[in-house]
C-alpha cells in the first residue's frame, strides 16, 4: 500500500491507448500507477510524458518488475500478446488481484464476435496464472478518448470474477475512472462483455461516433 493508503496499481500494456488512459485516470484519482512494458526504456518514457503532464504519481518498468512492485495488476495488452505476457508475470503476482481487460478482437475483423476456446479471455488467465492468483475480467468496453481528456469514462463498467472480495476492490478502480462499476457476478461471464466489445465496435463503424459505451438501467 502507499501512503494515502491507497494499492499501487501496476498496468501490463500500460503504454497502450487503454493503459495509458487508465493511468491517468487512476493518477487523477490519487493512485501510484507503474506502467507496464516489455522494454523498460518504453516504458519509462511513457510515464515521464505523464509526469510533465502533472502525474507525479506514474513511474515505469518491464512488465515483470511493474507486476512485482504492484498490489494490483492490470493487463491491457492487444490479444496476440496475452498469452506470452501472462507467463510473464505468473511467478509475481502469486495471490494478487490479476485485472484483465484484454479482449479477445482478431484482426481483420475486429468487429464481429470472435472468442477463444477457453471462453474468453478471462478464464485464459485463471488457466495461465497460480491458483492463488484473483482473476477479475473488467474495463473491457472502455473508450479511451475521455479519460486521455481528463474526464471519467461515460459508461458503466461490469466487473467479473469468483472472488467477492476481489470483485469489490476493482469495483472501486472502475468508480475512479467511470460513470460506476457494476458486479457482474462470475468470472466466466466475462465473456458477455468481451464479446461486447465487437459490437461496440461495429456501432462505431456504423454510426461515425467514437467510445460507445454501456449504460445499466434499472439500478439505483
Amino acid at each position: 500500500m502507499s501512503e494515502n493508503s491507497l494499492p499501487t496499481l501496476s498496468i501490463i500494456g500500460g503504454t497502450g491507448d487503454l493503459g495509458s488512459g487508465l493511468a491517468r485516470g487512476w493518477s487523477k484519482a490519487g493512485y501510484p500507477v507503474i506502467l507496464g512494458s516489455r522494454a523498460s526504456e518504453k516504458a519509462e518514457q511513457s510515464a515521464a510524458v505523464l509526469q510533465a503532464e502533472g502525474f507525479t504519481n506514474v513511474s515505469g518498468a518491464t512488465n515483470a518488475v511493474a507486476a512485482e512492485r504492484g498490489a494490483i495488476v492490470i493487463v491491457a495488452v492487444p490479444f496476440s500478446n496475452y498469452e506470452a505476457s501472462l507467463a510473464e508475470i505468473k511467478d509475481v503476482v502469486k495471490n494478487k488481484i490479476v485485472v484483465t481487460a484484454v479482449v479477445p478482437l482478431v484482426p481483420p475483423k475486429v468487429f464481429v464476435v470472435q472468442l477463444p476456446q477457453a471462453g474468453s479471455a478471462a478464464l485464459m488467465a485463471q488457466s495461465a496464472l497460480d491458483p492463488s492468483t484473483k482473476v477479475v475480467g473488467a474495463f473491457h468496453n472502455v473508450g479511451a478518448q475521455k479519460l486521455h481528456a481528463g474526464s471519467k469514462a461515460d459508461c458503466d463498467v461490469l466487473v467479473f470474477g469468483d472472488d467477492a472480495d476481489a470483485r469489490a476492490e476493482v469495483i472501486k478502480l472502475a468508480d475512479a475512472v467511470s460513470n460506476r462499476g457494476i458486479d457482474g457476478g462470475a468470472l466466466a461471464n466475462s465473456a458477455a462483455a468481451e464479446a461486447l466489445t465487437s459490437v461496440l465496435i461495429a456501432i462505431n463503424r456504423k454510426y461515425k461516433v467514437k467510445g460507445a459505451g454501456i449504460s445499466i438501467s434499472g439500478l439505483a
